[in-house]
């Protein structure tokens, strides 16, 4: 039997700052970064695209990211779930978290870093996927760039080109003045 239609946003956290003797882990993110991540969550509220579930990496930016998308989520905001393993990791890792994810969750929101969000929009995007996001995504996938996709079938299920690609968005607070 075949599930309900899930919704997987895969979003790269938002511009940090290089800070001379601080690691990487803990390193925040810049003013540019602090103005974008909210529109992200914004563009979710008005695209119906917000998540029930989040996982988060445990990086500084990732949590500053995700902490300025649930704000402008509000009370529709889910609690996060920190995850050590998405810091740095490969796309065969990220999956395996999504494959770990409850099957009543329909609507996932991941918060992690490049290369693996990239990677890893790349493998799920099926056939089916819209051209001009991938061809995007594939160009570049900058800070605060969230890819969109949806999938029919259970998250432990979910591997290479299962998911089409919807959307790949990108917002910046300067190109919105």
């Amino acid at each position: 039997m075949a599930a309900h239609l899930k919704k997987l946003l895969l979003l790269r956290h938002a511009k940090a700052e290089f800070q001379e003797g601080v690691p990487d882990h803990e390193r925040s993110l810049s003013s540019r970064g602090h103005a974008d991540a909210p529109l992200i969550g914004r563009w979710m509220l008005e695209h119906d695209a917000v998540p029930d579930f989040i996982l988060v990496s445990t990086a500084l930016r990732a949590r500053q990211t995700c902490t300025w998308v649930c704000k402008e989520l509000g009370d529709k905001a889910p609690t996060p779930k920190l995850e050590d393993d998405l810091y740095a990791a490969r796309p065969t890792e990220m999956l395996t978290l999504i494959n770990h994810v409850p099957p009543t969750v329909t609507s996932l929101l991941v918060i992690a870093h490049n290369p693996g969000v990239q990677e890893l929009a790349m493998r799920l995007a099926s056939v089916r996927s819209s051209e001009p996001a991938v061809m995007d995504l594939a160009t570049d996938y900058p800070t605060a760039g969230l890819t969109v996709l949806t999938y029919d079938g259970d998250w432990a299920e979910l591997d290479g080109r299962d998911a089409d690609v919807t959307d790949f968005v990108v917002r910046r607070a300067s190109t919105l003045r």
